[in-house]
């Protein structure tokens, strides 16, 4: 069932998601050569814990941190360590959900860490298009299939892959709610979009192939080729005429209008 938001719950979720976008506006210098991703983990759950909230991650269904740090080849989930060292060249996507009064707010974004080639650079540009376009496909009347359409659309354009075993989520009391926002799919398919209706929408593009693999520690999602993968994601909710973007950085305020 998909839960529709009160005024009351909507406020709740606007703070707790204020919270997620300040978390990762804090983290941003810190994601440099020689950084460890356990070491950002580190400042991204002190900072979570001193703002009277705390971090979704940790413990749930038995993941070890407050964060899922995913590096190069990794497209989600990711664990993050002591001895995963950041190198010139990267790409780090960062992955913060905050719990701040019962509410849930998610975002994640891909870091370049020092100078990239042009190719990883065009890479995570389209990913973040894909995300762009897909929230600008979110208004009442719309239906969730027409976000992964046109997704699928330009990601397929640009030679990149779409990662099909992962999607967005619905988000409020809980982490994952209902509906499931897949990143692929046909317009007017899914369910109908409503006013009121909070919902991740976080597209993986793979450089190579769609396919990935599970790493033993159960978490851990790579893709199967080895090449890059990138992702971003922003919590949205479905206003009376067209959407919000709960999760919106300081740094897009000028030109990612919600």
């Amino acid at each position: 069932m998909i839960s529709i938001k009160s005024d009351r719950e909507i406020e709740l979720m606007r703070k707790t998601c204020t919270l997620a976008m300040q978390v990762m506006e804090y983290i941003e210098p810190f994601v440099r050569p020689g950084a460890s991703t356990l070491e950002i983990d580190k400042l991204c759950h002190d900072y979570i814990i001193e703002h009277g909230a705390y971090p979704s991650p940790l413990n749930y269904h038995g993941f070890p941190n407050s964060i899922c740090t995913s590096l190069n080849d990794v497209i989600c989930h990711g664990i993050p360590h002591k001895d995963a060292i950041l190198k010139d060249g990267d790409i780090l996507n960062i992955d913060i959900t905050t719990f701040l009064n019962k509410f849930h707010g998610d975002t994640n974004k891909t870091f370049f860490v020092g100078e990239v080639s042009p190719e990883i650079k065009k890479l995570v540009d389209v990913t973040y298009q894909c995300l762009r376009t897909g929230i600008n496909q979110v208004k009442p009347g719309a239906y969730i299939g027409d976000i992964g359409a046109v997704i699928q659309e330009l990601a397929h354009g640009n030679g990149y892959t779409v990662v099909e075993e992962y999607c967005g989520h619905g988000i409020g009391r809980e982490f994952h709610e209902e509906p499931q926002v897949v990143h692929v799919g046909k317009k007017g398919s899914g369910p109908l979009i409503k006013p009121g209706m909070t919902f991740t929408i976080e597209p993986m593009i793979n450089l190579g192939e769609r396919y990935c693999k599970v790493l033993k520690d159960n978490w851990t999602v790579i893709t199967k080729d080895g090449k890059l993968s990138a992702q971003f994601e922003h919590t949205i909710l479905v206003t009376e005429d067209g959407h919000e973007i709960l999760t919106l950085r300081t740094e897009e305020s000028t030109t990612f209008k919600s």
